[in-house]
Parts: structure tokens; C-alpha cells; sequence
């Protein structure tokens, strides 16, 4: 970063850096008509009509961009941080396990105490799982083949606001009626909720539907000796089994 510039070119910059915007990308989010690569440059002056977009579009704080606050992004009431958590009897923060069945009700408990202490609850004494919030997820269905496989658990952080989020990382995504996991790619309009298995199309969502969010860390997985096959052969051969076991079930019925 070139500190002879004016800190709001800067901290421009720096802003489209963090969304992993490429320059055509963020102008067009913010309506720009002149050459975005001009203002990083400090050629051409970052313009009021800009920085008031950049409020709209990204909630930033126009005292932030000029150096006169510390505060970069408003309405903090959008914060998608957990509203509950759980502590052992050390005091140090659980683990909670949310497997397929209880990710049903997930987000219609999001603030219910008696029901988060309900759930089973581990920790683990490392320093990467210290000073953050964790959650662990079971995986359901195919959708995310051959990385995870449905039965599957992912260990996933809790993110504090949706500018944090790593664009083509995958996380746990909590909406009002389901929580999935998806490769997530921030949009000018909202999120892409992207499946690794090609014949799942993708979900578009607006930032306002998502409820909380979780970068998975970490997967635990009992398909150790299992070979990575192509997304399709295992879809299909997932599939095949469950037509057998169907077919087999229903002989044993007559």
C-alpha cells in the first residue's frame, strides 16, 4: 500500500482487496464510470457518490474511509455471530454437535438456551480452537462430493459479519429454513451457495437471509480407507445403493 496516497484512496483499496473483488467486479457494484484502477492510483479522486455507494452497497463507514474513525463497517445489528454459546464446567466454550435431525430446528432455536444445552458438546484442548467460537456440523446428502461425504462432521468458526468471508471457501450457512454447506462466493446482490457436485445448481441468496455463517476448519471422517473417485462415480454408485437397498427392502415387505 502506498502511503503517499489520501488514506481514503487506501483504504478504497484495501476494501476491494478484503471482498476478493477484482477491479471490474467492484466498479460495477458501485457504479463507477471512470477507470477504478485510475483512483487506486490516486489519479482520479475518490468521489462522494462513491464513498455514499460504498456505504449502501457495503455498509462502510464514511468516517472510517477518511482516517476519522475506527469503526469500518455500520449497522452492527447485522452481525451474524452465534446468539448463543455453551460452556463447560471450566468455563471455556463447548463444541456443539448439531447432527442432521437437529439441524432441522437449528434456525428456529437461534436464541433458545435450554435447547443448545441440549445438544451433546465436546471440546478440544488445542490452541487453534481457542478464542473463537466452534461448531461442529453433520453433512447431509451428496452435494458436496468427493471432498465431504453425506454422514460425515465438519468443525466450522463462526464469522462475526459476512465481510469476513473468504470468497470460494466452504462453510456451514444457516437460512432461515435450512443450514448447508456450500463453497460460498460473495455477489454484489448477495451470496452464491455453490455444491463441489456439478449436478446441483447453485443458490442465490441475499445477504439479509443469512443467519449466521461458519468457516469449516476441520472435517472428522470414519472413510479412511475409502479411494477419492471422481464426483460422478460416486453420486452414482451412492445412488445405486440406495436403489438396491430400496429394491430389498421392499421384497422383504411381501
Amino acid at each position: 500500500m502506498h502511503d503517499h496516497l489520501p488514506i481514503e484512496t487506501q483504504r478504497f483499496k484495501q476494501l476491494r482487496q478484503e471482498f476478493n473483488l477484482t477491479q471490474i467486479a467492484f466498479s460495477e457494484a458501485l457504479n463507477i464510470k471512470g477507470s477504478l484502477a485510475d483512483i487506486e492510483r490516486g489519479k482520479t479522486r475518490l468521489s462522494g457518490a462513491t464513498i455514499a455507494k460504498l456505504l449502501q452497497v457495503y455498509h462502510v463507514n464514511p468516517l472510517w474511509m477518511f482516517g476519522e474513525s475506527q469503526q469500518k463497517f455500520l449497522y452492527e445489528s447485522e452481525s451474524v455471530l452465534p446468539k448463543v454459546i455453551t460452556l463447560d464446567s471450566d468455563k471455556n466454550e463447548n463444541i456443539a454437535l448439531v447432527n442432521v435431525k437437529a439441524s432441522a430446528g437449528y434456525a428456529h432455536n437461534l436464541q433458545d438456551t435450554e435447547w443448545y444445552e441440549s445438544l451433546p458438546a465436546f471440546s478440544l484442548p488445542l490452541p487453534e480452537y481457542r478464542n473463537a467460537s466452534f461448531r461442529a456440523f453433520q453433512v447431509q446428502g451428496d452435494s458436496m462430493l468427493p471432498s465431504l461425504q453425506p454422514g460425515e462432521w465438519v468443525i466450522a468458526r463462526a464469522e462475526e459479519k459476512l465481510a469476513h468471508v473468504t470468497n470460494g471457501h466452504i462453510y456451514v450457512v444457516v437460512l432461515a429454513d435450512t443450514v448447508v454447506v456450500k463453497k460460498v462466493v460473495k455477489t454484489t446482490k448477495g451470496v452464491q451457495l455453490i455444491s463441489l457436485n456439478t449436478i446441483y445448481p447453485v443458490i442465490e441468496t441475499t445477504s439479509a437471509e443469512v443467519m449466521e455463517i461458519w468457516k469449516v476448519t476441520a472435517k472428522i471422517t470414519s472413510h479412511l480407507d475409502q479411494p477419492a473417485g471422481s464426483i460422478e462415480d460416486l453420486t452414482r454408485e451412492m445412488r445405486e445403493g440406495f436403489v438396491s437397498l430400496k429394491s430389498l427392502l421392499s421384497s422383504t415387505n411381501k
